[in-house]
């Protein structure tokens, strides 16, 4: 016999979520990775920690949903570039969606806190694992799709350098830790688009089975 499934959160409940994952977030960004403890963030949001800790039980739970949080944005605003009637896809338009995070340099900010705590925390590292799994399950689709004739093996290499190549690139696009010139951000498009399956370049070394 099966339980019943769980209630699906009242706009209430998601509003008190947003707030507390709101909470979180500036601490992150303004303070670091080692001030986000779940007092601060129950301080930050003017609640006390049982109402914090009702909503995440724990801290890994906090920094777990955060992550959700970018990655439904991000493929958000994909999915409105890939679900097309026709079928039709610009790989550039997508391209840019997803480059577009690197403008966000507090998002930018954001992960490099998160970086930092997965290598000091295993909780912290699990929740990041995760949501790169996600993360390069979605590319791999989209590789899939836009070449069906792929071994698996190099949609899989592809998706891979394409997630590596996007989260180094972002300390230098954003500006956060550098910068890189012109020619050489175009030169970074052109690669990332030939993972992608588009024209401009290509995926050497990455399409051995």
């Amino acid at each position: 016999m099966t339980g019943a499934s769980p209630a699906a959160p009242t706009p209430k409940g998601h509003q008190r979520r947003t707030a507390l994952l709101d909470a979180a977030e500036r601490i992150l960004v303004s303070s670091g990775s080692a001030e986000l403890t779940m007092r601060a963030v129950a301080t930050e949001a003017g609640v006390r920690l049982g109402h914090l800790q009702y909503y995440f039980p724990a801290r890994s739970d906090l920094l777990a949903a955060l992550l959700d949080r970018v990655l439904v944005a991000s493929l958000g605003r994909v999915s409105g570039l890939t679900d097309t009637d026709d079928g039709g896809i610009d790989v550039t338009s997508v391209l840019d969606s997803v480059l577009s995070d690197h403008d966000d340099v507090r998002l930018v900010r954001l992960f490099t806190e998160v970086w930092s705590m997965a290598a000091h925390d295993e909780s912290a590292a699990a929740a990041v694992r995760s949501f790169y799994a996600q993360y390069m399950d979605r590319v791999a689709e989209f590789i899939r799709n836009q070449s069906p004739g792929l071994p698996d093996g190099a949609v899989q290499s592809r998706a891979e350098v394409f997630v590596m190549l996007m989260e180094g690139s972002a300390l230098f696009r954003s500006g956060v830790i550098g910068s890189c010139s012109s020619k050489t951000d175009s030169r970074l498009r052109g690669v990332l688009l030939g993972l992608l399956g588009g024209r401009a370049g290509r995926a050497e070394g990455c399409d051995e089975s």
